[in-house]
């Protein structure tokens, strides 16, 4: 369904969030010819108050926001724009015009072993495991599920919660080797995460939960 933006009161304030950390980013003000606009072209147009004119965010310094999604409050006069930043968002330089910190999450694996194989840097084992291939990873990822099942067994909280954030990154790293996005894995939680469960005895089907 296409958002209807409602703009009889003028300018709608339109808020960047990282796609990935969802961190906020700024604020601007978009106009009907902003919107449309930022929904042809794919990146963040604004309506400049200052300057009375439209302005593509990163027009200057080349550090557009690219458009993943968008949404309208229950009002449809304020919208919440989902963005991927190619560089600072902030005009200072700064990650956000808030600079708020971004708590760690899981998915930052994926933009940590990404920086890593841009960089190439001799001395990363990111891209030692990635050189090595396949093989070699598998067999890490399972050395450190079975690190996982050891420290269980001995009832080492800290070691098991060493061993699973081995056993994360290794995990990202396979993913970045096979080609797979962790956002497709996390699709498939969420839907079966939204599944009505049917389980009535111990043999639990885990896609059904």
């Amino acid at each position: 369904m296409a958002l209807e933006p409602d703009f009889s009161k003028g300018l709608l304030p339109a808020i960047l969030q990282d796609e990935t950390t969802k961190q906020v980013l700024m604020l601007g003000y978009m106009n009907e010819a902003a919107f449309l606009k930022t929904v042809e072209d794919g990146v963040v147009w604004f309506y400049s108050r200052s300057k009375s004119r439209l302005w593509k965010k990163g027009e200057t310094s080349g550090h557009i926001q690219v458009v993943t999604d968008m949404t309208l409050d229950c009002d449809q006069d304020a919208l919440l724009v989902f963005v991927r930043p190619e560089g600072p968002t902030c005009h200072t330089g700064s990650t956000s015009c808030f600079n708020t910190e971004v708590t760690f999450a899981v998915q930052h694996l994926a933009q940590t072993i990404e920086q890593s194989l841009e960089e190439n840097r001799e001395s990363s084992y990111t891209n030692y495991l990635i050189k090595e291939g396949i093989e070699k990873i598998t067999k890490k990822f399972g050395e450190e599920a079975f690190e996982v099942v050891i420290a269980s067994m001995k009832n080492d909280r800290s070691e098991i919660i060493d061993e699973t954030a081995d056993l994360m990154y290794h995990l990202f790293v396979l993913l970045k080797e096979r080609g797979i996005p962790f956002d497709e894995v996390e699709a498939v939680l969420e839907r079966r995460h939204h599944k009505k469960s049917n389980f009535k005895g111990e043999r639990k089907d885990i896609r059904n939960w």
